[in-house]
């Protein structure tokens, strides 16, 4: 009997350790702060502002935007390679690596910076239009494609020559953009809360989908392979799963405030929605027709903007320290306060 009990005893010990290592593993892999890189004020700019994350996972950089500069992180190190300076108000980088060239686009210029990927030097310039927002690059029709936000259009411009193609009435407001790789850009339009399918060679429109229950559609990823659209928005607060093919709402989500970034990471079947409110939604692919929530990351207020490295699957988000709100009006009820100047930084996440 007592080497019975021994043996209860051990098997009970062995069980609670597998447990506790069970435990210790689940939490590990939880995505939490790996680094914090701090920068000051952009070159010549009197106020904080930050856009759009490019992650360039097999050159191993990172574009960040950051009001008058493009400043250009070592993904590994996080050291800064360079800086791409005199613009007015930037707000995305797209790479055309086959082609060896950067195009940012500059919203208060109306027009896209285009640089070189290799010396981070400028090497031309294309007219967009006023408040060129958004930009990708599409590797099926080796076309890079603006979405001009206030005047509801998309500037196209060929990634070869730098020549400006055609403009695209979109009919509302465009946000982020993704391209299937196959021939199609799909464009989140917030305004209108849907989402339309654009052909990228024929540069025409040839479907456009309503998103409800999803209101004011910023942020859009895009799962290729099972032909599936993340798409997040603001009013209301949700992520909506879509088939890119028929455009039928699969699943919704609800979020936190100020969606402005969505990513997913095809090894592993994530979907990240970060937020204003200092949030990133965890998703999982359990199947092309199934998806579930599986953790809630807890970055800094403002973090909103975010880009994930798909070799290290590790996310980069950027904020900056924020002063005190103001008293509330009525045509502002709930204001936020303004980013402190010079307190720009990147926060990187990872299991």
């Amino acid at each position: 009997m007592k080497g019975y009990r021994v043996g209860r005893i051990a098997a009970c010990v062995a069980l609670l350790a597998l447990g506790t290592f069970s435990l210790m593993a689940e939490a590990t892999n939880h995505y939490h702060l790996l680094k914090k890189y701090s920068f000051g004020a952009a070159e010549g700019s009197s106020r904080e502002y930050f856009d759009y994350i490019t992650v360039d996972s097999a050159a191993r950089r990172v574009y960040l935007s950051h009001g008058t500069e493009i400043k250009v992180l070592d993904a590994d190190t996080g050291t800064v390679i360079g800086n791409i300076t005199g613009l007015k108000q930037d707000h995305g980088v797209a790479v055309a690596s086959e082609f060896g060239r950067g195009f940012i686009s500059d919203g208060a210029q109306g027009k896209v910076i285009i640089f070189d990927l290799q010396t981070l030097k400028v090497t031309g310039e294309a007219k967009a239009d006023r408040d060129a927002d958004c930009v990708i690059y599409d590797p099926f029709s080796k076309r890079v494609f603006v979405m001009d936000g206030d005047p509801h259009n998309s500037t196209v411009i060929d990634a070869k020559s730098g020549s400006v193609l055609g403009t695209i009435e979109l009919g509302g407001g465009p946000e982020f953009a993704v391209a299937d790789g196959k021939g199609t850009v799909y464009v989140n339009l917030e305004d209108k809360s849907e989402l339309v399918a654009i052909d990228s060679g024929s540069l025409k429109i040839k479907a456009r989908w309503p998103l409800a229950p999803l209101g004011a559609p910023t942020a859009v990823a895009m799962d290729v392979q099972h032909h599936r659209l993340f798409s997040a928005g603001r009013n209301p607060q949700m992520m909506v799963v879509l088939d890119s093919d028929t455009g039928k709402v699969l699943q919704s989500f609800p979020i936190t405030a100020g969606a402005d970034a969505t990513a997913y990471d095809s090894e592993s079947g994530l979907i990240f929605v970060s937020t204003r409110a200092g949030v990133v939604h965890v998703f999982h692919e359990d199947s092309p027709n199934k998806f579930s929530e599986v953790e809630t990351i807890k970055t800094e207020f403002g973090a909103k903007t975010m880009g994930l490295d798909t070799k290290t699957h590790t996310l980069f988000l950027d904020t900056a320290d924020f002063g005190p709100a103001p008293a509330p009006t009525a045509d502002r009820p709930h204001p936020q306060g303004a980013a402190i100047p010079g307190t720009f930084h990147v926060l990187v996440y990872g299991q």
